[in-house]
């Protein structure tokens, strides 16, 4: 969520048509700076605004609760007795974020979670949970349970000394206990794990060669000397059409590495999983982006370590939850509710001035005061860059020395398009920004947004509630940044993502889809222009971003981004709608051709609905769509053949919520019926046409009919290369899936051939180190050493 929560939308937007005209007037024109002086007046006379804000925060509960914690303990509880441990492992997680810090319940959570940990495989992490467990004061009448599972972990990681320690001080620690009877069950566990570890100890195992991943080849690599996190392959270039932008210096090869950026910053996006009604107490078990990934470094979570002041921030490691405190955290802890209700934007404007420290935004701040015409207006007085070589000391955001690099001057360079804005966003925006400033000076936390003192990790912060005191100067100097930085980002925010399994994941065949995982600012990759049809792709590996060439781009090409509407995906008046949001209209040659040609869209035709009869393509005439074939003379109206779209819409997202449940078989007869009806009024090369035949690979696939499934995928790979391209990432993404059918399939000579295409695309849009690339190379490495008369018959 982006933007604040509906009801606060609605509730600014109600005061703002309340407001006088000459006062709305006053508004659409100000400047950040004044815009920040009007909001403060306007929040401290609406009383009622800032109560209903209090009251929105209470939804969104992000303290710790006691009665919670137990409550998704027990959940755990049932689910690992049901031998659900991935589940259980993430409940109690859940548990542990909302005990307070230092209670003995908190033990119980990390050592329930470390058995979930040893089922699963996770021995190290178990062993980290069991440390976690003693630290926190794990009642001693407990203990021998922890130690038995503390024996088992060093046993199965081969530390057979470690384990014999253990055991040993097991064995004395239950002697000393006078009711032997307690510990029967753990005694012949003991028992067991002594043989284990002396037939360990008789007979090691034979060292095994060490394999791990497959590696590509290094990747060639050289840095600009004045562009931070590119390659020595781009130069900056300046003009007044296009602003700041990069452009090839030398040709570029397919799967060249461009940019390599470390976000400034990121925030994750929480998910749905808030409560929405007043007064709601049910806590929700579902797991969302805030319970798997990392909020610091984005990470996927295994045994996340809990904030100790809140139960909303998680994190991989301790030192992650102590980095993130020192930088940012300690100042956000107490305002979890309020920033999940302002949303993620105000978010990242609230941790981007604190990352960069009140000195450094106090003195951009000030100096654009005096300079905003040109901040406005950055081509005014830039001189564009004729080579590589030479200086730019003119370009917005380059510093003293005329490098470009990913810092907070750069970011703040970045066009907040403050004129452009409707006056009903801004004065959203503002209304917020001033919001939290108020609620930091409430909660006593100024001090520590001015890098002047540090709050102690895990003190009990002030709540959000109401305050009506006029901001200090220096918090109306954060609320003017800030301000600045929410209206950058509906232009310049980026969108880091990640590719997710659909359904359980442990299936022989792992169908992915990407997330939308957190929102950053990456001020190097905001000088990439768009363009409907780019010649880069982008990848993320945390909070790290790589553009690569996704296309030969020759020296004096400008380096394209396509900021979401694909021309493969969209017909061109809808892209120009969703880019308007950009303050442009595009004009890259995809737009420009669809536009002038005047020839009906690539996309619609194969997108088109078919005549239910004759089955020639139906012709759009207003609100009613003929069949084109003259001899038929068919017609139906687009409303009718939309609704039975999207019936049909509705019972393949059924046959796959019977697939989810185990029930494969009902699931076949859903689709086979599905794309039966499908046939009667699509267009062959209609996607969903392509998305039946995947779905259909994926039922087949569970059943290990290896035959079946490759035959389904091959169609849907077909429909999917007539929309995207041979070379595009959605065909690399179903070869992928496709050559992981085959493997299963033990059809080697085209399984082979698969991954080497598989591999070529992939390698271009992700990189040779990339996860897929890394498993494809190992299914290869497997085939390739099966006995030569199997692969010969194969």
């Amino acid at each position: 969520m982006a933007l604040p929560v509906a009801e606060w939308q609605a509730r600014t937007a109600r005061l703002w048509a309340a407001l006088d005209p000459a006062l709305k007037e006053r508004m659409a024109a100000a400047s950040l700076h004044d815009a920040v002086r009007l909001g403060c007046d306007l929040l401290r006379q609406e009383e009622e605004e800032e109560t209903a804000l209090v009251r929105l925060c209470h939804r969104a509960r992000t303290g710790k609760e006691p009665e919670a914690a137990s409550w998704y303990r027990e959940q755990g509880n049932r689910e690992f007795k049901q031998g659900q441990y991935q589940a259980a492992l993430r409940l109690y997680s859940k548990a542990a974020s909302h005990e307070p810090p230092g209670s003995p319940e908190v033990s119980v959570c990390f050592a329930n979670r470390s058995a979930a940990l040893l089922h699963l495989g996770h021995f190290e992490v178990c062993l980290e949970d069991i440390a976690r467990a003693e630290s926190h004061g794990y009642p001693d009448r407990l203990l021998p349970k922890v130690l038995l599972r503390k024996a088992e972990c060093l046993l199965c990681l081969e530390r057979l000394q470690e384990a014999q320690d253990i055991l040993g001080a097991l064995e004395s620690k239950i002697a000393l206990d006078g009711v032997m009877t307690t510990h029967l069950t753990r005694l012949k566990k003991l028992s067991q794990l002594k043989v284990k570890l002396g037939e360990k100890k008789r007979c090691p195992e034979p060292a095994r060669e060490a394999r791990g991943g497959i590696q590509g080849e290094p990747e060639v690599w050289e840095e600009n000397s004045r562009i931070s996190g590119a390659s020595s392959s781009l130069s900056l270039r300046y003009d007044a059409e296009r602003g700041r932008h990069l452009v090839a210096f030398q040709d570029i090869v397919a799967g060249q590495s461009l940019v390599k950026e470390e976000a400034f910053v990121s925030v994750l996006c929480p998910g749905e999983s808030l409560p929405l009604q007043d007064g709601d107490t049910t806590w929700d078990t579902r797991a969302t982006n805030a319970d798997l990934y990392c909020h610091r470094c984005l990470r996927q979570l295994l045994a996340s370590v809990p904030c100790q002041g809140c139960s909303y921030a998680k994190y991989c490691s301790q030192d992650c939850a102590d980095m993130a405190w020192q930088q940012y955290h300690r100042t956000e802890c107490s305002l979890g509710a309020l920033l999940l209700t302002l949303g993620v934007f105000c978010h990242v404007a609230l941790r981007t001035v604190l990352l960069a420290g009140f000195a450094e935004v106090s003195r951009l701040v000030e100096w654009s005061h005096h300079g905003e015409k040109n901040l406005q207006n950055p081509e005014a007085g830039c001189k564009p860059l004729s080579d590589a070589g030479d200086g730019s000391r003119g370009i917005p955001g380059c510093g003293s020395n005329g490098r470009y690099q990913s810092s907070y001057q750069a970011l703040f360079h970045l066009l907040p398009h403050t004129e452009q804005h409707s006056p009903e966003h801004k004065f959203l925006c503002t209304l917020s920004v001033v919001a939290i400033c108020k609620q930091l000076q409430a909660a006593g936390l100024e001090a520590a947004v001015l890098n002047q003192e540090s709050p102690q990790q895990g003190s009990k912060p002030k709540t959000c509630e109401k305050t009506s005191d006029e901001l200090s100067s220096e918090l109306k100097t954060v609320a003017e940044a800030m301000l600045r930085h929410v209206l950058q980002l509906q232009c310049n925010a980026q969108a880091i993502t990640v590719m997710q399994e659909l359904g359980p994941g442990d299936g022989a065949v792992v169908d992915k889809k990407p997330v939308r995982l957190a929102t950053a600012f990456f001020p190097v990759l905001s000088l990439l222009n768009h363009s409907c049809c780019p010649n880069t792709s982008m990848s993320f590996n945390g909070t790290a971003a790589t553009v690569r060439a996704s296309q030969p781009i020759s020296s004096g090409q400008e380096v394209l981004h396509c900021y979401g509407p694909h021309w493969c995906r969209m017909r061109v008046a809808e892209r120009q709608q969703l880019l308007s949001q950009y303050f442009f209209e595009c004009r890259c040659q995809a737009c420009l051709e669809e536009l002038e040609s005047g020839v009906k869209s690539v996309v619609s035709i194969r997108n088109s609905f078919c005549c239910p009869k004759c089955q020639a393509q139906m012709q759009e005439e207003e609100d009613t769509l003929c069949c084109s074939n003259e001899a038929c003379a068919t017609s139906a109206s687009r409303d009718h053949l939309s609704g039975r779209l999207q019936e049909l819409q509705q019972q393949i997202k059924k046959a796959l919520d019977l697939l989810r449940v185990g029930k494969a078989d009902q699931a076949i007869k859903m689709l086979l019926k599905c794309q039966m009806d499908a046939g009667s009024f699509l267009s062959p090369e209609h996607l969903l046409m392509g998305e039946m035949e995947d779905h259909l690979a994926q039922v087949y696939a569970t059943l290990g009919k290896w035959q079946e499934a490759a035959r389904h995928l091959k169609k849907s790979i077909e429909i999917v290369e007539m929309h995207h391209g041979p070379s595009s990432v959605e065909t690399g993404h179903e070869l992928f899936k496709l050559a992981q059918i085959l493997f299963n399939g033990f059809a080697v000579s085209e399984a082979l051939s698969t991954i080497q295409r598989a591999e070529g695309i992939l390698s271009v849009h992700f990189g040779p180190q990339s996860a897929q690339i890394q498993e494809l190379q190992e299914m290869k490495a497997c085939l390739s050493e099966l006995p030569r008369n199997i692969l010969q018959r194969t």
